[in-house]
């Protein structure tokens, strides 16, 4: 799931658990609404950690190419 994926979690979590009044029997809406707002949330900081991991570690990137320099000493 990608940085969409999770915002549009949270958003639609957040339409349940505030914008809505519908009462279904078995099911509480605003309790399922703050769980997707949670899930959305934790969503984004894993893809956040991630995508801030692949940005430092060099190389990784198809544009970027490794450089190796080696000297030669007589």
């Amino acid at each position: 799931m990608g940085i969409g994926g999770c915002i549009a979690l949270i958003a639609v979590g957040a339409i349940l658990t505030f914008a809505t009044d519908w009462h279904m029997s078995g099911v509480n809406l605003d309790l399922v609404g703050l769980i997707m707002m949670a899930v959305g949330a934790i969503g984004v900081a894993a893809y956040v950690s991630i995508f801030k991991r692949r940005r430092l570690q060099p190389g990784l990137r198809g544009g970027d190419p490794l450089v190796e320099e080696r000297r030669y000493y007589e």
